[in-house]
């Protein structure tokens, strides 16, 4: 029997910060898993009960209905709130079925309400919980982050002729960018600054507009889904945690998902800073920005990507699906410990059927709902195998060019296992041998070094897809590899060649960063290599946003956080929002050259089909003998001819004998595009740390 009581609510960041009992008569026992049986074989049991019974909050035949799957609670019940910050609501009693689902329903459309589960556990307090299933959130933001879900209509979002971007992956070249970062610097001269729809504000300096200046097809989008923003007070402990690495108290990247059917609410408001202990996203205005945004960016041909975090959730929140359900959803050691090979505090459980279920259905509720055309998993390595192959099979059913791109590595490292299975994974043996590991002692290629194993043989398995072809390989296709030189994670590509020729000390201050930011010579000769190498090598090639103008991080020396780092060069910037993150236009007029090359180099990867479709045996390789440091090659692929020579020797020029004929240079040492720059025939001469593509007339 259901029955509805409308009694007062504990404030709700009371009950989240003080465990405060709530009382509710319990008058429909649930089917407990016996205490007294070890942990995995608790597990074992209750992944035993799965459902096909839709969950979340709905619209359906003239009712709302509310599901929740967790198999140990005691008892679940809905709150209902007319208000986001009403400490009032009306709770309705669930009941379980046999599936371990808790359901209930009110008559009517509920559209606009705001929601929450009351989770209760055996010898434990009921704890709000926020639906896993919430289509919008509204947050509010202080510690622990107590969220609301939000009642919404689906479907009704006008398309138009919209649809996914259909790209074959071997064409993609990929921008990997925050959504906040592209447009909050003044300098974007974007009036809804950091927002969806400041990014793609047209006819301005920054965002969308700067992006298809530049030439790329596709954007991925550092994590979107609703997030923590806020991480647990400084040097205070709180609920036994205490945060000694974090003076800004901020989470700004996105790597800490809370909701993963919900946009990120703080991308839809337009304020400087975020709004302490106030709410954000209560108008649920992000659903609809969202898809403005991805909408605009389709109209331009280009692709959106969305960064994904499925391997571990929100660290420090309450009322998530820790306290919903922490032995089925988490990972766990013998004493019920969060397990943590992410280094995110806690591992999700995604062999859990039904937590696989959920995955499975964010996935595709983000391609047919916001029309997404791709997705980059976070620490791939840590969603079980059945996992991975039952997204990308249901994925394509919907669309069968979807992009999955993962970061092979977290619970382990197997690139090979992802490409057998279908999937892109990230190449960081071409980033490590190309660029170097770290820019003090673990220099590579572009700087006439080997860091690691790499040798003259490895440099071109890398040109050639990393392929499995050769003996050192990983994939089973080129467009399984992902090839890039600088992502969010580490130093910009601009900062390790600064670092690494020791233009700068890793503890200098920095006092002009305008001035620090503009390339010498050297510094402009190793950007250009790299970028080179980059964009004529087979498979999928990703940049971060502004890599194409040596983009720099340098953390502002007159913010007031106890940084001890301040004015000082920055290689983990997830806590940073402010200017060390943000895009900042000025720098890229700057470096001008460096940002014309990087759009000449996209020109001419996109308008030939040599550097994106050759196959292993349409690639001729010359031998050099007296320069390990220099490689040259031939590509044939169908009507095209090209010759592409690059010397990373730094002290000398290397010359090149070029088959018979007239050819015409494209790319030299100082521009790059699709137009010829002059015509050369029988040799030429490649400067030090420097490269050229040649075209035969």
């Amino acid at each position: 029997m259901k029955k509805s009581i409308l009694i007062p609510i504990i404030l709700l960041v009371s009950i989240t910060f003080t465990g405060a009992k709530l009382f509710i008569s319990d008058k429909s026992k649930s089917s407990l898993i016996e205490s007294h049986l070890s942990l995995p074989e608790r597990q074992k049991i209750s992944d035993r009960y799965y459902s096909d019974k839709k969950l979340g909050a709905f619209y359906e035949n003239g009712k709302t209905f509310f599901r929740l799957f967790t198999p140990n609670a005691e008892k679940v019940s809905l709150i209902i709130f007319d208000k986001v910050g009403d400490e009032n609501g009306k709770i309705y009693e669930m009941t379980r079925d046999e599936n371990a689902v808790w359901e209930t329903s009110i008559e009517g459309k509920s559209f606009g309400k705001y929601y929450n589960f009351i989770v209760k556990h055996k010898n434990q307090n009921p704890v709000l919980c926020l639906d896993p299933y919430a289509k919008a959130v509204a947050s509010f933001n202080t510690y622990f982050s107590p969220r609301k879900g939000i009642i919404i209509e689906e479907n009704n979002y006008d398309w138009g002729k919209d649809e996914w971007i259909r790209n074959d992956w071997r064409d993609l070249i990929i921008y990997e960018m925050h959504v906040r970062d592209m447009t909050e610097h003044p300098s974007s001269g974007v009036e809804e600054r950091g927002t969806y729809k400041g990014l793609v504000e047209k006819g301005k300096t920054g965002g969308l507009s700067y992006i298809k200046k530049l030439g790329v097809n596709a954007v991925e989008l550092l994590p979107s889904q609703e997030f923590a923003n806020i991480e647990i007070p400084f040097k205070k402990e709180l609920r036994g945690k205490l945060n000694t690495w974090n003076p800004y108290e901020r989470n700004h990247w996105g790597y800490m998902t809370a909701a993963f059917f919900a946009p990120e609410s703080y991308y839809s408001e337009n304020t400087r800073n975020i709004k302490w202990n106030a709410w954000s996203g209560a108008d649920a205005k992000a659903v609809t920005d969202f898809k403005d945004m991805v909408k605009a960016f389709h109209q331009e041909g280009i692709a959106v990507i969305m960064d994904v975090v499925y391997n571990h959730l929100s660290e420090y929140e309450f009322g998530n699906l820790k306290e919903i359900d922490k032995e089925y959803y988490f990972r766990l050691n013998e004493q019920g410990d969060f397990i943590a090979e992410s280094g995110c505090g806690n591992d999700l459980r995604t062999e859990a059927p039904m937590l696989r279920r959920l995955i499975v259905e964010s996935v595709l509720y983000w391609m047919k709902e916001y029309h997404i055309d791709g997705f980059r998993f976070d620490l791939g390595k840590l969603i079980d195998w059945e996992t991975i192959e039952t997204i990308i099979y249901e994925a394509k059913k919907v669309n069968p060019d979807v992009v999955f791109v993962c970061e092979p590595w977290g619970g382990g490292y197997d690139p090979a296992g992802f490409s057998l299975r279908g999937w892109d994974a990230w190449n960081d043996q071409i980033r490590n041998g190309i660029k170097g590991e770290n820019p003090f002692n673990g220099l590579g290629w572009i700087f006439g070094q080997w860091y690691g194993n790499n040798n003259p043989q490895r440099i071109k398995s890398y040109v050639n897809g990393t392929l499995v072809n050769d003996t050192l390989g990983l994939f089973q296709k080129p467009h399984h590899s992902v090839n890039y030189l600088e992502s969010h994670d580490g130093y910009t590509f601009g900062d390790f060649i600064r670092l690494g020729t020791k233009s700068v000390a890793r503890d200098e201050i920095i006092k002009d960063v305008d001035s620090f930011v503009k390339l010498t010579p050297l510094q402009m000769k190793l950007n250009k290599l790299g970028a080179l190498f980059l964009f004529t090598s087979r498979g999928i090639t990703m940049i971060h946003s502004g890599q194409e103008f040596a983009r720099t991080k340098v953390i502002p020396a007159n913010i007031d956080v106890p940084d001890p780092h301040k004015g000082m060069i920055d290689h983990n910037s997830y806590e940073k929002d402010n200017e060390t993150n943000y895009i900042n236009y000025r720098h890229a007029e700057i470096n001008r050259d460096l940002f014309e090359y990087y759009k000449g180099l996209i020109e001419l990867r996109k308008k030939y089909y040599s550097f994106r479709r050759a196959k292993y045996e349409d690639v001729k390789f010359h031998e050099v003998k007296t320069n390990p440091f220099a490689i040259c090659y031939e590509v044939n692929y169908k009507d095209e001819h090209f010759f592409v020579a690059m010397n990373a020797n730094p002290e000398i020029s290397q010359q090149f004998s070029l088959p018979k004929g007239d050819w015409e240079v494209l790319v030299d040492q100082s521009k790059a595009g699709i137009k010829p720059i002059k015509v050369v025939k029988n040799k030429i001469e490649v400067e030090p740390t420097s490269g050229i593509v040649l075209k035969r007339k």
